[in-house]
């Protein structure tokens, strides 16, 4: 592009360079290649952040990385309604009773209609609940009949545990089981490391989340002990949970009252002696361990306790530290219909104020509009084969790469990625233009 003549001489090169700048920042304006508020079919990478977990958005002292997202934007997953902070009730419907959780959600499972809930997006610690995640992630990974040894770290994890210990008596299933009835934090990782270690993990359960849509879910640990960065929403953990009802052995071992978990063969010598975690070892093989080949065992009951007094409770997962407070996820079946409580961030005993909501929510699901929605899984993109070409619907046009990038939910060929791609082209010809002129004057100039 060659400098224009007019009344007033040559175009300066000042001139063009405010010019250049008028243009990119109308380009930013327009907000290329940016998805519009709200969309979610492409997921952004996971940010090393969390919430405080708090009502106000504040973070907890001494935490700098959960900071971080305390002016984060509200998630619209699932329906606008859900980026509020306080209570969110369909109109013409008494609220759900009152609850002490910063955060909670009452779900239709089958439908999954949301039906009341509070601070459903807000980014909160999910304490012993991610171990739903952690289950759901590694039930179709692992062969549920392989024996593991566990190592000496899993073994002596600190929190809550089941016992393990390093000798390979351990079937996967076992320590599934362990995971969701006792929240057997050994067990988690146990399990992490029979899929490859706890960064292949972590990388597969966050993987996990991002195909559920649960975007307010970062996984730092598969046990869900206070780390920094590490948090979850009463709407995500509902996805996960609604995910996992669908899964026979998930919903097995979220149900079980008592079950069975292996022991070493020492302790049948020790029969009904208190471990140095204070369980009580109960064991039915004979105590004589040349005379049986019999493993010992112990039982564990279901740390769940609507599971053994709601009726219909099919159960899910509890959970809670000291910074995390009290959370819970669970569902319960009445008449056919099955309905999803989750609280968080509760400072007390939640198990009564759960049982009422699940009673709301029974009596009230189809009576009107819900205010949201639980979103279903992103089906993953099919892997095109090296050296082939996307294959265009005939009839179509390929769109450019301005449309290409004009977020999810919209179909990418409105005017505004038009404008956009005409400026952006504008963009490139005056800079080259401006290029090419100082390159001629400079030229110009050596000759004189």
């Amino acid at each position: 592009m060659l400098p224009t003549r007019t009344n007033r001489g040559t175009t300066s090169v000042k001139t063009r360079v405010t010019a250049l700048g008028t243009m990119v920042a109308a380009v930013a304006l327009l907000g290329v290649g940016t998805p519009p508020v709200g969309a979610t079919a492409v997921p952004s990478p996971t940010p090393d952040v969390a919430d405080s977990g708090g009502p106000d958005g504040t973070a907890p002292p001494g935490d700098a990385e959960d900071a971080k997202a305390a002016g984060a934007p509200r998630s619209t997953v699932g329906g606008k309604l859900l980026a509020g902070r306080g209570l969110i009730v369909p109109a013409g419907l008494k609220p759900p009773p009152k609850t002490e959780a910063s955060a909670f959600l009452i779900a239709d499972a089958d439908t999954g209609a949301v039906l009341a809930a509070k601070d459903p997006h807000g980014r909160y610690r999910p304490a012993s609940t991610l171990k739903t995640l952690t289950a759901l992630t590694l039930i179709p990974k692992l062969d549920k009949n392989r024996k593991i040894k566990p190592s000496d770290r899993a073994s002596n994890v600190e929190g809550s545990a089941v016992g393990i210990v390093p000798e390979p008596i351990y079937k996967i299933d076992d320590l599934l089981r362990a995971l969701l009835m006792v929240s057997a934090n050994d067990a988690a990782e146990a399990l992490a490391e029979a899929n490859g270690g706890m960064a292949k993990t972590l990388a597969d359960m966050n993987k996990e989340a991002r195909i559920l849509q649960a975007y307010d879910t970062v996984a730092k640990t598969p046990h869900g002990l206070d780390k920094p960065g590490q948090r979850s929403s009463a709407y995500d953990l509902a996805l996960i949970a609604r995910a996992g009802l669908k899964m026979p052995r998930f919903r097995e071992y979220i149900s079980t009252k008592v079950a069975k978990f292996p022991a070493p063969k020492d302790y049948d010598k020790k029969k009904n002696k208190r471990d140095g975690r204070g369980r009580e070892r109960r064991h039915t093989a004979d105590p004589d361990a040349s005379r049986s080949p019999r493993p010992t065992y112990y039982e564990m009951g279901n740390h769940n306790r609507l599971l053994w007094k709601y009726p219909g409770m099919i159960g899910v997962k509890n959970g809670w530290t000291s910074k995390a407070l009290g959370s819970f996820v669970g569902a319960a079946t009445r008449n056919g219909h099955t309905i999803i409580v989750v609280v968080m961030h509760h400072p007390g005993g939640f198990w009564d104020e759960v049982a009422k909501l699940l009673d709301w929510g029974f009596a009230n699901r189809g009576k009107a509009a819900p205010i949201g929605r639980l979103v279903g899984p992103v089906v993953p993109s099919p892997t095109p084969a090296p050296n082939t070409l996307p294959v265009r619907p005939p009839g179509r046009t390929p769109a450019s790469p301005v449309a290409a990038a004009g977020g999810a939910g919209g179909d990418g060929g409105g005017p505004l990625p038009v404008v956009a791609a005409v400026l952006a082209g504008g963009v490139l010809l005056i800079g080259g233009g401006a290029a090419v002129y100082g390159i001629r004057r400079r030229r110009r100039a050596n000759r004189t």
